[in-house]
């Protein structure tokens, strides 16, 4: 069983994943992590606090899952590496759920704070550098590739959670881009 801050921690991912930023209060995660009111106060004794910690408990987690499917892998191929992004968007969209919704609030409130936005950069800049180094290793000698797919993965996960499809597969689709990505340069064509 997690120690008490970490369930904390996991009660307000819950919240602001469930229900938004506005949701995000002392109060609410108490009740979510079914603890005694003033709980996260003890903990966290201001709404700032309780978010920069939420933001750093999102980003261990995801960093967490990330290098988890990044040691158990080494695509070389688009249609590998492909696979390797399908199941991580799907379980950003399904078993990790709260923690990608979590992640978006966050991203939206990093506009506006830019104590978050460095957080949130820092965190992308790990998870950056594995996946550069997957495209490399399917034959991509672009650095902007690694936007481009980073920004479609993103746009797959974020209609999924808004528009959830039981039968949600999106390799076939990832596989063409990435092909359409490293062909050219497999080929030799500009």
């Amino acid at each position: 069983m997690a120690n008490r801050r970490e369930a904390l921690l996991d009660a307000g991912v819950r919240v602001l994943g469930g229900h938004g930023m506005r949701a995000l209060t002392h109060r609410a995660v108490d009740a979510e992590a079914g603890l005694p009111a003033g709980a996260t106060a003890n903990y966290f004794p201001s709404r700032e606090r309780l978010l920069e910690a939420i933001v750093e408990w999102v980003s261990e987690r995801e960093r967490a899952n990330f290098d988890e499917l990044a040691r158990s892998t080494c695509p070389t191929t688009p249609a590998e590496l492909a696979r390797v992004v399908a199941a991580a968007v799907r379980g950003a969209a399904g078993a990790h759920r709260h923690l990608t919704l979590a992640r978006y609030a966050i991203l939206v409130e990093a506009g506006h704070n830019t104590a978050i936005r460095r957080r949130v950069a820092e965190t992308g800049d790990t998870v950056g550098a594995w996946f550069a180094a997957w495209m490399r290793l399917i034959g991509s000698r672009d650095p902007d590739h690694l936007h481009l797919v980073g920004d479609y993965v993103t746009g797959l996960v974020l209609h999924q959670l808004a528009m959830p499809d039981p039968t949600f597969d999106p390799t076939d689709k990832i596989t063409t881009l990435l092909e359409s990505l490293v062909e050219p340069a497999r080929s030799g064509a500009p």
